[in-house]
């Protein structure tokens, strides 16, 4: 038997965990953006998906807190770009070390002992530990949810202007999945490896 929900009648963290509990796995966008002060600022986010791939455009959406801006937000907008990493297995541990929450004008990159690497593109420096990397202009920055005062949500979509691969996950243009091993979010503290995979030919 369904059960019906209605979220209206649901507090935010009730329909919080439907949400994070049903859309899984999730990919996690491993974003770096540059502080006022020059730090490189470091955090992960699972509300992340491709957008378009003519012009190649990703969308990360950056939830607020207590109406206020969090710094990935704060500084891709007052910037107008970042830097987004896929997080693997061999890094999982230090990009889980960067959700911690530092003061605005402390580094993750620096807490978490990563290596910050420059950008050909953009200012934002990356993140020399992840396989794959993507420097981003700011396309568009659009407040959402909550109320129209006090946004809830901040939904940054970046145009991709320069990919970083490392050789070893790219064969003639493709990602090779297996090797590259992203890690993804379930609900809670849960993440995911990638598992098993098989194929279906798309119907004509």
């Amino acid at each position: 038997m369904m059960i019906p929900i209605d979220p209206g009648t649901q507090s935010e963290r009730d329909n919080y965990k439907l949400l994070t509990g049903s859309i899984i796995p999730r990919p996690i966008a491993w974003v770096t953006t540059l502080t006022d002060n020059g730090k490189v600022n470091a955090a992960p986010f699972s509300y992340f998906n491709i957008v378009t791939a003519d012009p190649p455009m990703i969308s990360v959406s950056v939830q607020r807190k207590q109406a206020q801006l969090k710094d990935t937000a704060r500084n891709a907008i007052r910037e107008g770009e970042f830097v987004v990493h896929i997080g693997d297995e061999s890094s999982i541990e230090k990009l889980n070390q960067t959700a911690a929450n530092l003061p605005p004008d402390q580094s993750e990159v620096e807490h978490a002992s990563l290596t910050a690497i420059p950008s050909d593109i953009v200012r934002v420096p990356g993140i020399a530990e992840a396989k794959i990397r993507m420097e981003c202009v700011l396309e568009r920055s659009i407040p959402l949810g909550g109320t129209e005062a006090a946004p809830s949500t901040d939904l940054l979509i970046g145009r991709v202007v320069r990919f970083h691969v490392d050789e070893s996950v790219l064969d003639h243009g493709r990602i090779l999945s297996d090797v590259l091993k992203p890690v993804s979010r379930l609900a809670g503290s849960i993440y995911s490896r990638l598992g098993e995979t098989f194929s279906l030919e798309r119907p004509e």
